[in-house]
């Protein structure tokens, strides 16, 4: 597992393991599954599920769910593909569910 060193870090709320940077914020305006969501450029520390097509708000996707690595509970999602030209920014950028992620070294 990698491990982060530096301020402003989440971590699985289950186990802490390191999974995200604040730095890698994209948007906190998302909606999860759950509740808030933010959108983020960069994930570690994750494992991702199989694709699939979903709808959500913005439109249909291709996305992948991801897991924490160690204790394999569900964070989020990693988008794969938009269908509509006005989403394709998130392309490759992962979901964390703001109820799923706790703060490190804040």
């Amino acid at each position: 597992m990698a491990e982060l060193v530096g301020p402003r870090v989440y971590s699985c709320c289950h186990c802490r393991n390191h999974v995200c940077l604040h730095d890698d914020i994209i948007s906190k305006a998302f909606q999860g599954r759950n509740g808030r969501a933010f959108l983020f450029s960069h994930a570690m520390n994750i494992a991702v599920g199989p694709k699939e097509d979903r709808h959500l708000m913005t439109g249909l996707h291709t996305v992948a769910d991801i897991y924490c690595r160690d204790c394999r509970e569900v964070l989020g999602w990693k988008y794969e593909r938009a269908y509509e030209e006005s989403q394709r920014y998130k392309e490759g950028k992962f979901i964390f569910e703001k109820a799923k992620i706790v703060k490190e070294n804040w």
